[in-house]
């Protein structure tokens, strides 16, 4: 019970990590470009991995060419793509609506492997793909214009902002996919360290663009971008990991619940965002649908438990879409 429960606690203490982003991100956009903050991330992160992996022994994995393209267009939809889309999207949404929206991966990467790995849904994964579309829908449509912006004009409107964050859902979700197709054995540890590096590299150029020496310094910026490169990322990765090789991938699936509200907290407390009946609706589809996905993920981890019982096989095999969403939510995002 011991072991359960701190594997419990690390994948829910990484969770709320995972919703302090979206908060974070709201203060990073006003002081920083995208591209910048992205790569000023990864910059922070990767000696953090590295000193991991020289204290570990872990030495880097042997890839092929075309297994090193698929870490590239990885890191390019995972990392930088889902950094630099929730990061845009958070110059119009609201803290609350984004958190609520990214609290939809699983189900969005449930919904990719049916689509692009022609994986045949269950019951139970149409109905949670369905509640998680209701969830967007509800944050989505019908949202009134943002308030004015300082020069008078009208801000564009918060569905832009929404959809940006959807945008960064998704890369996560082809993220996720991508890393089914790679042959070679690719330790967390040594993954993220990779998605973080080419991250980097792929950031930079942009980045430069951006020309960020030019603006203004803004340390409360610059602290969020501190923040979310070292507690989110590194903390967050190692709680993740710890936390997973204790449970079952069910139930670490189901804790995936805590993104939406974690964000949705610290809104309250740092943002002074308050929730109506729109987010309760929002968050009552969400939160359904994060916990059939779980449900899915159990019911299938113990059929194919009983249908191969002298193999081990048990808690440690759960669907594809539970598996990944556990091993990869916090390798890049």
């Amino acid at each position: 019970m011991g072991r359960r429960f701190t594997g419990y606690l690390y994948c829910a203490l990484a969770m709320v990590g995972v919703g302090s982003t979206v908060v974070v991100s709201k203060l990073i956009v006003h002081g920083l470009p995208p591209f910048t903050a992205t790569a000023l991330r990864f910059g922070i992160a990767l000696p953090v991995f590295l000193l991991a992996m020289a204290l570990t022994g872990e030495r880097w994995p042997r890839v092929g060419w075309r297994e090193a393209l698929l870490l590239i267009v990885q890191s390019g939809s995972g990392s930088v793509g889902y950094t630099v889309l929730l990061l845009s999207g958070m110059r119009l949404a609201t803290a609350t609506d984004a958190g609520l929206i990214a609290g939809t991966l699983p189900a969005v990467a449930a919904l990719f492997a049916v689509v692009a790995l022609r994986e045949r849904p269950g019951v139970m994964t149409i109905a949670a793909i369905t509640l998680a579309t209701a969830g967007v829908l509800v944050c989505t449509v019908g949202v009134p214009d943002g308030p004015p912006l300082a020069d008078g004009a009208k801000a564009p409107a918060l569905w832009l902002g929404n959809l940006c964050v959807l945008g960064a859902v998704l890369c996560e979700a082809v993220f996720i996919l991508l890393n089914k197709r790679l042959r070679t054995p690719v330790s967390p540890l040594q993954m993220s360290t990779l998605m973080t590096g080419i991250g980097l590299l792929l950031a930079l150029v942009p980045a430069l663009l951006e020309r960020p020496w030019t603006a203004a310094f803004d340390p409360s910026a610059m602290l969020g971008v501190v923040y979310y490169a070292l507690v989110p990322t590194v903390v967050g990765f190692f709680l993740w990991f710890a936390g997973a090789s204790r449970i079952a991938g069910a139930q670490a699936s189901a804790l995936t619940a805590l993104v939406p509200i974690s964000a949705a907290g610290f809104s309250a407390v740092f943002l002074h965002e308050h929730m109506n009946v729109r987010h309760g609706w929002a968050f009552a589809c969400v939160l359904a649908g994060v916990a059939l996905i779980a449900l899915e993920g159990k019911y299938r981890n113990g059929r194919l438990a009983r249908s191969q019982p002298l193999r081990g096989l048990g808690r440690q095999h759960a669907p594809d879409a539970c598996v990944k969403v556990d091993r990869d939510i916090r390798s890049g995002c």
